[in-house]
């Protein structure tokens, strides 16, 4: 054997040593708590009046956000704001377009610069892109987590439904030997689609016709379009909190009024079109009172809660270390995925295919104009925050 063949073993083992130390020296440097010190201006910088800011902001943010997620709830029984309705089917494309552009404009946004930043090492945040390769993943796993609560809920309202149908068919056997008519009252949620809180399902008086009965169910194999709502709220309320926390958090750790001044205007904006968005979707998922407003009450919290507990670590908190760039920059990066997904896919793409968006062009051209509006009022916002 040759030297270089005696030497190769060892060759190897060095080499992967060493991949091993770079390793080790990348991920050290990325989780470093050490402060990231730029060529930054204080000349902004003041805690007395960023901290009466964010006051402001805790409150216009709430306000905003119980506003705007109790309007369809509260509006649900009223002809202007029905959820069939052509203002609520215009208001929900705009705030659709709200959270598109939030997802990319805002969210993807944030991330890269996070990511990319010269306080991270070179290798490997600057040689991948990692803020578009994250999203991607956030929002491939947001249709799984998507198609399996469908799966879920569907096989749930099949169960229900057979339960129904297995009770009326001993009704009616007792009619037939009785001649006694028996109204049966079943929960809604069994049979879905009425907004009535019971259905009544009414056996036929004679022998010879009751296999013709009416009822007021979906036939078998279809699904009501309330269960479909009741997963894309869930999911839509995870996205909106992932990334409303980060928001919070961002808001509440900075000491520059001049950084947070704008952010209050945009954010109530956003936390209002959001929160209609979020609403219609729980008012359409027919969600029992109390459900529905355990929901909503989730949604307005986030924010300010993440706003009051950024304020609270603001001092001991360093937002530029390279720990805190990376943990922002990928929790903002799977925030923009699950909402771009939510966006596109359970908002945009079920409402604008679907049979009620294809009988109307005047609805089709004011939701169109209201999608593009949104988004583009949104991206606009990037100006300033």
């Amino acid at each position: 054997m040759s030297l270089f063949e005696d030497l190769e073993p060892w060759i190897f083992v060095d080499r992967f040593r060493n991949q091993i130390h770079a390793l080790s020296d990348t991920v050290s440097a990325s989780m470093s708590t050490a402060s990231c010190d730029l060529e930054t201006s204080d000349e902004c910088r003041d805690d007395a009046a960023a901290l009466r800011l964010k006051m402001v902001a805790i409150g216009a943010i709430m306000v905003a956000g119980v506003a705007g997620v109790s309007l369809p709830l509260a509006g649900r029984k009223r002809r202007m704001l029905r959820n069939d309705g052509a203002l609520f089917v215009s208001a929900k494309a705009f705030a659709a377009g709200v959270i598109l552009a939030t997802g990319f404009v805002h969210m993807l946004h944030d991330a890269q610069s996070a990511l990319t930043g010269p306080c991270l090492p070179a290798s490997p945040w600057r040689r991948f892109p990692f803020p578009g390769f994250v999203a991607m993943l956030a929002a491939l796993g947001t249709l799984v987590l998507d198609f399996a609560a469908t799966q879920f809920y569907e096989r749930k309202h099949r169960e229900e439904t057979a339960g129904v149908k297995a009770a009326v068919a001993a009704t009616s056997t007792e009619e037939d030997e009785s001649g006694i008519t028996v109204v049966l009252s079943v929960p809604s949620e069994a049979v879905g689609g009425s907004d009535k809180d019971a259905m009544h399902i009414v056996g036929m008086h004679a022998r010879h016709d009751h296999d013709h009965g009416h009822s007021h169910a979906h036939g078998e194999g279809e699904v009501p379009s309330h269960v479909r709502h009741a997963v894309v709220s869930q999911i839509l309320e995870l996205g909106i909190i992932s990334h409303s926390v980060i928001i919070g958090l961002s808001l509440g750790v900075s000491r520059s009024p001049c950084t947070i001044r704008p952010l209050v205007a945009a954010l109530s904006f956003h936390q209002f079109f959001e929160g209609f968005a979020l609403g219609g979707c729980i008012s359409q998922a027919q969600f029992t009172r109390s459900a529905a407003t355990l929901m909503s009450c989730l949604f307005a919290i986030t924010t300010p809660a993440g706003i009051a507990a950024g304020a609270l670590v603001a001092s001991s908190f360093n937002a530029n270390s390279p720990r805190a760039l990376v943990v922002e920059g990928l929790l903002d990066s799977v925030s923009a995925g699950i909402l771009i997904y939510m966006a596109l896919v359970d908002l945009i793409a079920a409402d604008f295919l679907g049979s009620r968006m294809s009988s109307s062009v005047r609805l089709q051209v004011a939701s169109y104009v209201a999608l593009f509006v949104g988004a583009g009022s949104m991206s606009v916002l990037a100006i300033w925050a």
